[in-house]
């Protein structure tokens, strides 16, 4: 199996990178911020206790966001 992370700045092109890798070596692709964006809009028990810490400007445990990946 094969792991390839994307880091970059909002517009730099992470997502239309992640759209060419997915589609030549057959990846499957997870973004972050649509688990986030999904998991509050849809106010799932995960997307509660993210909003705890985002709202207290704190970063969300990698434990939490990493549940919500599955």
């Amino acid at each position: 199996m094969i792991n390839i992370v994307l880091f970059g700045k909002p517009g730099a092109g992470k997502g239309t990178q992640a759209e060419f890798l997915k589609g030549k070596y057959n990846l499957t692709h997870i973004s972050t911020g649509d688990v986030f964006r999904f998991n509050l809009k849809n106010d799932t028990e995960l997307g509660k206790q993210a909003r705890v810490f985002m709202d207290a400007g704190d970063l969300v445990p990698d434990e939490l966001t990493t549940k919500m990946a599955y």
